[in-house]
């Protein structure tokens, strides 16, 4: 279903090898007045973690979670915001680390035994080296910032020299080569159907990174869930950067003995997965679409006779009644119960495709409880949002509150217990919206409390879908292993 959505063209335009966007670090620049930390006026260190003060109000954290594992976190107004994140793993347990110091007249040397993090008395400017004393990564501007005139709080940015030789990896799919050098990228989830290679920006939003050089791995992952950018050597050669629109400068570096030990570090701290169900290994097969029982059924009869191995065959949207979730069309599918069953004693396994859009019609039941039981996301002024997807006009839920994924989950209950169904398909949660790409900045998001506007949302919104989908497969999936996919999400979807 990936391949189902809305064609819309692509718009970056490139003029005289300079990108004409609105996200390059220098054409913010031009646009809004820039502000850097000023001196360090004092500083303190207590249980594996270095707070600083600057005399224009910036405050400053450097936490040692491990020996190899660093938090950065600025705030601008001598405070930092709440300190919620959708991508940490709750079970995760920073290590206790006791720290070493050595200051100069120019700045704070940290060391952990593994690396040292030298932080600048002027400006916070940081560097990390190994034991060894070999720089790993060091500012360039550092944490800068620019306030947003337009929606409110600030456009938050770092910059950092590439090393010699340095490569980067990483951001989730990219359309583009394996390395990121010389590139610039844009994360916010895009249904973007039929994209090519350097279509950007995709579906999905990772912001973590890997850096090798001279042997030496590292990564960052800045976990800032508003529209954010990367640019590794594109706008300079000699500079990496990262930025977001909103929210705060708050980054975690990570040093590895090596790529695989530093995303095993990754994994420890935003969650890994369960392991899936052995099925979930094999060749699944899937389109769109197959329209009818009888469709499928010769799909999956000629795996047999030709003996391709195949151990599942995915339903998209036209299995429903007029694209509506969690129903079935009853002409296509008369028996669908004894389908799937079938289909499984033939050693198929059923995943059937979910979207978020529920279509306004109080003759549908499940868009009748999301109305009742006020799940739906809303516009700034109250009325519930509403766009167009497959069904036609929509309502959208509001993954990001409790009550609205238990809500989802337990809609599970008649596709799993009853009808059969294995594993499912969420799709179109970028969120996908026909007429104007996605929600309107101005949609309201619940945020476990902490209320924001869709421009935060955007990017966990796939994620807070998928997570209510896990939970209703296990909750009536018969003690089995949950599979649950997604198109869109961020950090720790994984969980």
């Amino acid at each position: 279903h990936c391949l189902a959505g809305q064609s819309r063209p692509f718009t970056y335009q490139m003029n005289d090898d300079k990108p004409k966007t609105d996200y390059m670090e220098n054409d913010l620049l031009e646009k809004r007045e820039q502000f850097f930390p000023g001196k360090v006026i004092r500083h303190e260190i207590a249980d594996g973690t270095a707070t600083f003060w600057t005399d224009n109000g910036v405050v400053f954290r450097a936490s040692f979670l491990s020996k190899a594992l660093v938090r950065f976190r600025y705030g601008t107004e001598g405070e930092f915001e709440d300190d919620f994140s959708y991508a940490i793993d709750p079970k995760f347990t920073p290590t206790s680390i006791t720290l070493t110091e050595r200051t100069t007249s120019e700045s704070v040397i940290l060391g952990s035994g593994t690396i040292e993090v030298e932080i600048s008395m002027e400006g916070l400017l940081v560097s990390v080296r190994d034991a060894s004393g070999k720089v790993l990564s060091e500012d360039e501007k550092g944490f800068h910032w620019q306030e947003n005139t337009d929606a409110g709080g600030n456009i938050v940015m770092c910059s950092k020299l590439i090393q010699g030789g340095e490569e980067f990896y990483g951001l989730g799919d990219k359309s583009c080569s394996l390395s990121l050098r010389g590139k610039r990228f844009e994360l916010w989830g895009s249904d973007t159907y039929a994209y090519g290679r350097d279509t950007d920006p995709l579906y999905k939003n990772i912001p973590f990174y890997l850096s090798l050089h001279h042997k030496k791995s590292y990564g960052v992952f800045f976990d800032n869930s508003f529209r954010s950018f990367f640019d590794f050597g594109h706008e300079r050669k000699n500079v990496s950067s990262f930025f977001a629109q909103g929210g705060e400068m708050n980054y975690y570096f990570i040093y590895g003995d090596g790529q695989l030990e530093v995303a095993e570090t990754f994994t420890k701290l935003t969650g890994r997965p369960d392991l899936p169900p052995l099925w979930a290994l094999g060749y699944h097969q899937c389109k769109w679409s197959y329209a009818d029982e009888a469709t499928v059924k010769k799909i999956t009869a000629t795996f047999r006779e030709l003996e391709i191995p195949c151990d599942a065959i995915y339903l998209d949207i036209d299995y429903m009644d007029g694209f509506r979730c969690f129903t079935w069309n009853e002409e296509n599918f008369p028996d669908r119960r004894r389908m799937i069953s079938e289909l499984e004693s033939q050693g198929f396994k059923t995943v059937v495709m979910i979207d978020p859009g529920i279509k306004v019609d109080d003759d549908y039941w499940v868009y009748r409880e999301g109305k009742e039981g006020d799940h739906f996301c809303k516009r700034m002024d109250g009325p519930r949002m509403k766009g167009s997807v497959w069904p036609g006009k929509c309502c959208f839920p509001d993954f990001t509150k409790a009550s609205v994924r238990e809500w989802w989950a337990g809609l599970y209950k008649g596709l799993m217990l009853e009808d059969g169904v294995h594993g499912v398909w969420n799709d179109m949660n970028e969120p996908a919206v026909f007429e104007t790409g996605t929600f309107p900045d101005d949609v309201r998001h619940h945020y476990e409390g902490q209320r924001c506007s869709h421009r935060k949302a955007h990017n966990v919104y796939g994620t807070q879908m998928v997570r209510a989908t896990y939970e209703g497969l296990k909750k009536f999936g018969n003690g089995k292993r949950p599979f649950a996919i997604t198109r869109s999400a961020y950090a720790g979807v994984q969980r």
